[in-house]
C-alpha cells in the first residue's frame, strides 16, 4: 500500500470516528432533555412520554389540525373511540386545559394529558406532513351515485326498515336522509323510545312510520347528527338548533335540526330544504278564479298590507316566496326579516332575526331586564330605513311588531307577512286584540288570505269514490251557498263525482302524492272597513259579508278542487275544519 492510499484511509477513517462521536454526543444529549422533561413531569404531577418513536396512527393524529396542534404545541398520539391521549410540552397552558374539556364532551372519550419534550413533539409533529391532504368539504356528502343506489332499493316506506338492518352507523344516516329525498318528505324525525329508535317521514304534511333502529344505537347517530349540525355534543337536557348542508350534484338541500330533550333520550327533527322548491310560480299555488284575480291585483298595489293565514304547516311561506318572485325585478328594492330564513332568493335581501333570550345587566337599582335581541320589531324598524319597496316579515306576533308594519303599508310600502288565525276573517279581531287602533287598521290592510294545504290523489291509483247521503247534503250546501259575485260557473250538481285513492308502487301505497292549496281571499271593501271602524267586529259578520262580496271559502275551494278530481272528500274536510 502506497502513501497517498493510507493517507486517505486514516482520513475516512478519521471522519467515520467523528461521525460516530457525535452521534453518540447526540444521543447523550436528547437523553438529557429526556431525563430532564420527565423530572419536570414528576415535579408537577403530569405523565411523562417520549414520542420519539411512538407510533401514531393517522386517525389519531387527525384529531387536531396541523395549525392548531403547532400553536398550542400539542398532539394527540392516541385515539381508540374510549380513550384519548394528548402530548404537549406545556399542559399548563389554559388554552390546553379548556381544550381537553372540549375533546372530552366531543367524543365522549376519556382524555389523558402528558408531558413532552420540545425535540419529541417535533419529531411526532413531522408525521402531519407525510398525511396525504383532503380537501375538507362542508356538510354531508351524498352523491347522486349513493341515491340512486338507495332509491334501487327503496321499494316503498317498509323497505327502509331492512335496509337499516343492513348498513353500519355512518351509512345509517345517508339513508335515512336519502330516504327523505327519495320520498319527498318535508321532515324526518328520529325519537328515542324505551325500546328503540323510531323514525318517521313527514310526506305531504302526514307522518309515515318509516323504521327501527336499535336502542343502542341511538348515542351514536345523534352524536353524528349534532357533529354534522354545529351542536354541542355534552348538552343532552336543553333544546338546540343547527343546520347542516347536502350537496347533490344538481341541487342543494339545507338540512335544519332541531333537538329537544325527551324521557329515553332527544328527540330530533330535520327539515329538508331543497333550493329547488323556492321556484314555485305564482300562478301555480292553485289559486284560480275570483281568488286569482283579486290576489294578482292587490299584489300589484304600491302599498298597503297583504297577510296570509294559517295554522303552522299551511304554506303560509311558499305563498309569500311565489308573491316575492312574482313582484322581483331590478327596479323594485324587496327586503325579508325571517325566523328563520328557509330559502335563499336572489335579488332580494334577506335578514334573519335572533331567537336568543333576553340579556339581563345591573344596574344601580339591581338586575334590570333588558331586551338586545334582533326582534321583529327592531329589524323592521331597520328595514323601513334602507329604503325598500316591498317588506316581507314572517310573522307578526306582537302588537310593536303589527304597528310598525302598519304605520310602513300607510307610508308607501307593500307590506307582506303571516298570521296564526284559522280564517282570513278571524285576522281582523286577531290585529284588534293585539291592541291595533281601528283607524291604522281599516286603511291599511289589502287583503288577506286564508289557506291550506290538501294532499293530492294519486293519478295512478285513482278510482270513484261512493259519497254517504249525510257527506253529500254538506258537499251541496257549501257548493249552492257559492256568491254569484264570485264568478265561479258550476255545472249540473245532481251528478257528482268525487274521487279516492287505493293506493300503487308510485305513491308507495298511500294514495296521494303532492300538495296543493285551498284558498280564500278577503279584498277589502268600503262595507268591511266600516266594521273596522265601528269596533263592533265579528269574525262571523266579516266572513258573511265578503261572501257576499264574492269571496269563495276555503271549503268551497277545497269542494271544486275535489269535484275535478284533484283530492278528496276526506282530505277536504279534514284540512279545512281545522
Amino acid at each position: 500500500m502506497d502513501q497517498t492510499s493510507t493517507k486517505q484511509t486514516l482520513t475516512i477513517g478519521g471522519e467515520d470516528t467523528q461521525k460516530k462521536l457525535q452521534t453518540k454526543l447526540t444521543s447523550l444529549e436528547n437523553k438529557k432533555i429526556e431525563a430532564e422533561t420527565e423530572a419536570r413531569a414528576k415535579q408537577i404531577g403530569v405523565i411523562y412520554i417520549d414520542l420519539g418513536d411512538f407510533p401514531i396512527s393517522q386517525s389519531a393524529i387527525k384529531i387536531l389540525p396541523q395549525e392548531r396542534a403547532e400553536a398550542l404545541q400539542i398532539i394527540c398520539f392516541v385515539y381508540t373511540g374510549e380513550e384519548m391521549r394528548l402530548a404537549s410540552t406545556n399542559p399548563d397552558n389554559p388554552q390546553i386545559r379548556t381544550m381537553v374539556t372540549e375533546l372530552a364532551d366531543k367524543y365522549h372519550a376519556s382524555v389523558k394529558l402528558y408531558l413532552v419534550s420540545q425535540l419529541s413533539l417535533d419529531k411526532a409533529l413531522a408525521i402531519y406532513d407525510k398525511i396525504p391532504k383532503i380537501e375538507h368539504i362542508e356538510g354531508v356528502q351524498i352523491t347522486e351515485a349513493d341515491l340512486e343506489k338507495f332509491s334501487a332499493k327503496l321499494k316503498g316506506l317498509n323497505s327502509l326498515n331492512e335496509l337499516i338492518k343492513e348498513v353500519n352507523l355512518t351509512e345509517m344516516l345517508n339513508l335515512i336522509i336519502a330516504a327523505g329525498l327519495n320520498f319527498k318528505a318535508s321532515d324526518i324525525h328520529l325519537e328515542a323510545e324505551e325500546k328503540s329508535i323510531k323514525a318517521r317521514l313527514r310526506i305531504d304534511g302526514v307522518l309515515q312510520e318509516a323504521a327501527e333502529m336499535p336502542v343502542n344505537t341511538w348515542h351514536k347517530i345523534a352524536s353524528r347528527i349534532k357533529l354534522l349540525s354545529g351542536l354541542k355534543l355534552n348538552v343532552v337536557d336543553k333544546p338546540q338548533d343547527g343546520r347542516f348542508t347536502i350537496s347533490l350534484e344538481k341541487d342543494k338541500v339545507d338540512v335544519r335540526v332541531s333537538t329537544i330533550p325527551s324521557a329515553y333520550g332527544e328527540s330530533i327533527v330535520m327539515r329538508l330544504l331543497k333550493s329547488t322548491s323556492i321556484g314555485l310560480k305564482f300562478e301555480q299555488l292553485g289559486l284560480r278564479g275570483k281568488s286569482f284575480n283579486d290576489l294578482n291585483s292587490e299584489i300589484e298595489k304600491p302599498n298597503g298590507m297583504i297577510i296570509t293565514t294559517g295554522p303552522t304547516g299551511s304554506g303560509k311561506t311558499t305563498t309569500l316566496y311565489a308573491i316575492l318572485n312574482k313582484l322581483n325585478s331590478p327596479d323594485t328594492k324587496i327586503i325579508t326579516l325571517e325566523d328563520p330564513i328557509e330559502y335563499k332568493l336572489k335579488g332580494i335581501v334577506q335578514s334573519q332575526i335572533e331567537n336568543k333570550q333576553d340579556s339581563e345587566i345591573a344596574d344601580a337599582q339591581g338586575m334590570v331586564k333588558q331586551t338586545n335581541r334582533y326582534t321583529f320589531a327592531k329589524g323592521l324598524r331597520a328595514i323601513l330605513r334602507q329604503d325598500p319597496d316591498i317588506v316581507m316579515v314572517g310573522e307578526i306576533r306582537d302588537l310593536e311588531t303589527a304597528d310598525t308594519a302598519i304605520n310602513a303599508a300607510l307610508t308607501g310600502h307593500l307590506m307582506l307577512s303571516t298570521l296564526h288565525t284559522n280564517s282570513a276573517a278571524g285576522a281582523i279581531p286577531r290585529f284588534l286584540a293585539m291592541g291595533v287602533k281601528p283607524f291604522l287598521l281599516a286603511p291599511s290592510l289589502n287583503s288577506i288570505i286564508g289557506q291550506r294545504l290538501v294532499r293530492k290523489l294519486c293519478p295512478d291509483c285513482r278510482v270513484e269514490a261512493k259519497v254517504d247521503n249525510q257527506r253529500m247534503t254538506e258537499v251541496m250546501n257549501a257548493l249552492n251557498s257559492i256568491s254569484p259575485k264570485s264568478g265561479t260557473k258550476l255545472d249540473d250538481l245532481s251528478n257528482l263525482k268525487f274521487f279516492t285513492a287505493k293506493g300503487c308502487d308510485k305513491c308507495n301505497n298511500l294514495g296521494y302524492r303532492g300538495r296543493v292549496g285551498v284558498y280564500e281571499v278577503l279584498v277589502m271593501s268600503p262595507e268591511i272597513e266600516k266594521m273596522i271602524l265601528s269596533g263592533a267586529v265579528s269574525e262571523y259578520d266579516i266572513q258573511q259579508k265578503a261572501i257576499e262580496d264574492g269571496m269563495v271559502t276555503m271549503l268551497q275551494d277545497g269542494l271544486l278542487k275535489a269535484k275535478d278530481g284533484a283530492t278528496s272528500l276526506d282530505e277536504i274536510f279534514e284540512k279545512t275544519n281545522s
